[in-house]
């Protein structure tokens, strides 16, 4: 999904780009939406006259696109190599049933390249890229209420756009792209209040360690694995790093993987939360600029620091921290430019603790509920 900060942004020029590289040997599908607020209110897309909302007989329509227009960015869409391109329009209030009924109409299977701000309150894509004016920090209300749920904000001169596209790719029918990152997966240490390792202990199958580093495989640079015995996960494909000394906890886990990481910079997850929210991942990448560290938090003293995103030059604060004794992560942000990300209870990924826990959330996936 490609949303536009203003008119004229580039958000066509992106889609078209993505359907140019990615159309050979596939079934694309181009989607242009149009919320409407109101049949009476004011237009979203052409202006005074142009019709689009006044010509809306119901609660929404779908029509397809032909090509007899080749000026329209939707034929734009059909030229670049999209097999098939429709177009949405519908009340706003009625975004949702009028995206079941596309997908209808599309089938399940096909790779969709769509062109909405408006649809993403309503769907979770695959991937959502935001683009913006080159120079403008302007949003239009559209825009600034999803701007949160980008994965990446793209800015664009009117000739190139300042992302790599080839870091774009599709894996398993999904939309992918590849941060210039390292992600940090913490192994854990003692296991206590589980009874057991809790790296260990399966889900779909596999080991949960395992299960989250799939998770990020495209879409990271580099995947390390801090671990304080190693020997127990030399089944894993991705790189093991062992603690550099062993029974020091997190802190040290941390220091010793960012170390060994390419990237300067990582973010970092502990192994017990298994199902990984990459859309806020990326927003917290996002915010890395200028900052050595960037931590969600829930209220003023709620942090999670094992879901977070830190830069190589915390590594001297955590050196001297340990050199003290210290074993704890959050005196690190002490001495530190840490920017908090506000993060409510209710996007909090399921952090596993105790056997109840991991019971409860195998229960839950079961029963198809994950959080």
């Amino acid at each position: 999904m490609i949303g536009a900060a203003g008119r004229k942004a580039g958000k066509t020029e992106l889609a078209c780009a993505l359907i140019r590289k990615f159309s050979a040997g596939r079934k694309i599908i181009g989607v242009k939406v149009t919320a409407i607020a109101a049949r009476d209110g004011s237009c979203p897309r052409g202006g005074k006259g142009c019709g689009v909302c006044s010509s809306l007989a119901g609660d929404y329509c779908i029509s397809e696109e032909t090509g007899a227009l080749p000026h329209k960015d939707t034929a734009r869409l059909l030229a670049a190599g999209a097999r098939r391109v429709f177009w949405l329009r519908a009340l706003r209030r009625r975004l949702a049933e009028g995206r079941m009924a596309l997908v209808e109409v599309m089938g399940r299977e096909a790779l969709i390249v769509c062109e909405s701000n408006s649809l993403r309150r309503v769907v979770e894509p695959g991937l959502f890229l935001m683009v913006v004016e080159s120079g403008s920090s302007e949003y239009k209300m559209s825009a600034a209420s999803v701007r949160n749920y980008a994965d990446k904000i793209v800015r664009f001169d009117g000739r190139e756009f300042d992302m790599d596209i080839d870091r774009i790719s599709i894996g398993d029918g999904r939309w992918l792209l590849k941060e210039p990152a390292t992600a940090i997966v913490l192994a854990g240490g003692e296991s206590r209040r589980m009874g057991k390792n809790k790296a260990l202990l399966p889900i779909n199958g596999r080991p949960m360690i395992e299960y989250v580093c799939a998770q990020l495989r495209n879409q990271f640079d580099q995947i390390l694995v801090s671990a304080d015995e190693a020997e127990k996960y030399a089944f894993l494909e991705w790189d093991i790093v062992r603690d550099r000394v062993p029974g020091w906890g997190p802190l040290m886990g941390m220091a010793s993987a960012l170390e060994r990481s390419a990237n300067d910079l990582n973010f970092v997850v502990a192994c017990d939360m298994p199902d990984i929210e990459m859309t806020f991942a990326r927003r917290l990448l996002s915010e890395a600029g200028g900052y050595d560290a960037v931590v969600p938090r829930t209220g003023e003293r709620r942090l999670e620091p094992l879901f977070a995103v830190y830069r190589k030059t915390v590594l001297r604060v955590m050196r001297d921290l340990l050199t003290a004794g210290e074993r704890r992560i959050r005196p690190v942000f002490d001495h530190c430019r840490v920017k908090y990300i506000e993060w409510p209870d209710s996007k909090r990924p399921r952090n596993l603790n105790t056997l109840e826990e991991y019971k409860a959330y195998l229960h839950d996936r079961a029963n198809g509920r994950q959080r």
